[in-house]
């Protein structure tokens, strides 16, 4: 598949921002979407273990599990990847911080591998991280949490979900209640909401419970189809092209309020005076 230099541009550009980035849903469903168009029916020969000191598997079971089975489907749950492959064996990835999926033909020359997957045919695969964080899984287990787009996250869920003394943001971003949003899709899911991130979750009142529900959808969803239509191809790297207040470069949102910014370390939350504070 051909690449665009817009692509390759962009990408070298997020990735100098992978520090304070993290891929969240829709850059993962995304590169999910894109690897299967590449590896779908490729035979994995070897996968070779670089740096292992955080795989819970070893090389042995890696290879003994996977290599000359197929890959048959690559999925997303939550913020990890998921290869499914011809034996019934899951492959888990989570890129956690800084990871990247890399596609190479003959040698991979990137520093910092954790895994190589080699498949017949010539197009390879090489999971880096310069944080060394990012790993691979066998027959991973989801967490406790909901993905996102899961049709069981509904009204009824978020209002259990969000009877509790804590900041709504901390919930949309807990894990273990909902999978597969992250620091910068929250702030854009509460704006369009108009529910500060401030607010306690148990305070925000059923109306708005029903409106963030159908929002947490659409503005992941949205995401998803603008950066497949807009990056082609596209397996690694964050776009945030799309975000409407979750972004430094940003003074005002679509309707004109101030764009404000709450740093708690790495953690940086956008917001306006638009989204009202329940308390």
């Amino acid at each position: 598949m051909l690449v665009s230099l817009h692509y390759l541009l962009r990408s070298r550009y997020y990735l100098r921002f992978k520090l304070i980035t993290m891929p969240e849903l829709p850059d993962i469903e995304v590169f999910s979407i894109n690897l299967k168009k590449m590896f779908a029916g490729k035979q994995l020969t070897k996968i070779k273990v670089v740096n292992g000191k955080k795989l819970k598997d070893t090389q042995k079971d890696l290879s003994k599990q996977l290599e000359g089975a197929k890959v048959t489907d690559v999925t997303r749950s939550g913020k990890e990847m998921r290869f499914l492959f011809s034996n019934g064996v899951l492959l888990g990835v989570h890129l956690m911080l800084t990871g990247d999926l890399i596609p190479f033909e003959d040698k991979n020359e990137r520093k910092s591998t954790i895994v190589e997957l080699y498949f017949k045919g010539g197009k390879n695969l090489a999971l880096t991280d310069r944080m060394k964080n990012a790993y691979v899984k066998l027959n991973p287990e989801d967490k406790a949490g909901v993905d996102a787009l899961d049709t069981k996250l509904n009204f009824n869920f978020l209002k259990k979900a969000l009877d509790r003394k804590a900041n709504v943001k901390n919930v949309l971003l807990d894990q273990n209640v909902i999978r597969g949003i992250g620091n910068g899709y929250s702030d854009e899911i509460l704006w369009e909401t108009r529910i500060s991130p401030f607010s306690v979750a148990d305070a925000i009142p059923d109306e708005k419970i029903k409106e963030l529900a159908k929002t947490i959808k659409k503005v992941l969803k949205n995401a998803r189809d603008k950066i497949l239509k807009n990056y082609p191809g596209l397996v690694h790297g964050e776009v945030r092209d799309y975000m409407k207040i979750h972004s430094k470069k940003l003074t005002e949102s679509p309707t004109g309020a101030k764009i404000k910014l709450a740093d708690r370390g790495m953690l940086k939350t956008y917001y306006t005076e638009e989204q009202v504070l329940y308390v």
